[in-house]
């Protein structure tokens, strides 16, 4: 069985054998965000804002009789973009706000245009969204740590779950591995479940965080959970190396980029399986900082609570495909 789990078939309206969390009557200052669609029909706890997060004041519920008084509506664009009826038909209260969520590339999306006009806040990847959702951060240790590399004694892994011939992360690996051994997991490829993911690949010294599409600050768990998370050194392909060092050290990864070929990358990755204090500097910027990730679906919704509680303003996006799209294949 294949680690990666496949995503179920949405149905918009819970089934009546599944029971729905309604919350208590709202408090003066609280605030009440309806979550619209399930993403992708995954059911989450939604009464831990505050026990999970510190975010106190906030109510989630998915019982959507509740839609004239909640404060924002979050919805899971992937799950309702295909058929325009899936949007809220009741007109707005004044009061609410429509809060599109998608963690997905723009390769993915379809539809925005029928969103012109009648969304008032984004909630993505993008570092320019006005909520910004990463797929992992760097937070900063207030002391240097010591740190200790795991035992490392394979070369390179590759974790896939879409091996499409043709594509061009599948090209790159094509030629890559003309020139350096590489383990394939995934579906087609050695079988991986994510009860052994850690100690299956933690013994690698590198790992291929390549990305499926190439947008504007897309960069996901392949770097943050399947490299950093292993304690592998991530070679990535995806965005541009200034773009991943917006969010990561320069020394913490390497870039396809850097070099002219495959056949140059294979080398370097040669010469540095061979060179245990130069791989090793890959990794310094750990002693300063830790890897953040994680959180469920939950910490989305509750975030969406502490921006309104935090100043609600009025806004409307003229155009969400405009702004998602600029720039969404040629970063």
């Amino acid at each position: 069985m294949c680690y990666f789990w496949i995503r179920p078939v949405f149905s918009p309206l819970p089934l009546k054998s599944q029971q729905i969390y309604i919350p208590p009557p709202k408090r003066h200052n609280e605030i009440l965000v309806l979550v619209w669609v399930w993403p992708f029909g995954d059911h989450f706890p939604l009464d831990r804002c505050q026990t999970d997060f510190g975010i106190s004041g906030c109510k989630l519920t998915s019982n959507r009789d509740l839609y004239n008084v909640a404060d924002a509506v979050v919805m899971h664009y992937v799950d309702i973009m295909y058929d325009k009826k899936s949007l809220p038909q009741k007109p707005r209260p004044h009061f609410q706000h429509w809060v599109w969520f998608n963690m997905e590339p723009p390769l993915i999306i379809k539809n925005l245009n029928w969103l012109d006009g009648i969304f008032n806040m984004t909630m993505t990847f993008r570092k320019d969204a006005d909520i910004f959702r990463p797929y992992g951060q760097l937070i900063a240790l207030k002391e240097p740590q010591n740190i200790a590399i795991p035992t490392k004694s394979k070369l390179v892994a590759w974790v896939v779950s879409k091996f499409y011939p043709g594509a061009w992360r599948t090209a790159y690996y094509e030629e890559l591995k003309k020139y350096i051994p590489i383990d394939v997991y995934g579906k087609g490829h050695i079988e991986l479940t994510w009860d052994n993911f850690h100690r299956t690949i933690s013994p690698y010294k590198f790992y291929l965080a390549f990305e499926n599409s190439i947008a504007k600050d897309y960069i996901t768990e392949k770097l943050w959970s399947n490299a950093f998370g292993t304690w592998t050194l991530p070679v990535v392909l995806g965005t541009s190396r200034e773009n991943y060092e917006r969010f990561v050290p320069g020394d913490a990864f390497i870039h396809v980029n850097d070099f002219p070929s495959p056949k140059a990358l294979a080398m370097y990755l040669l010469e540095l399986d061979k060179d245990d204090e130069k791989y090793k500097k890959y990794f310094n910027w750990r002693s300063r900082y830790y890897v953040k990730t994680g959180g469920g679906w939950q910490i989305n919704y509750c975030q969406v609570c502490e921006a309104l509680k935090n100043g609600p303003r009025y806004q409307v996006i003229p155009s969400i495909e405009k702004w998602f799209l600029e720039n969404g294949t040629s970063v």
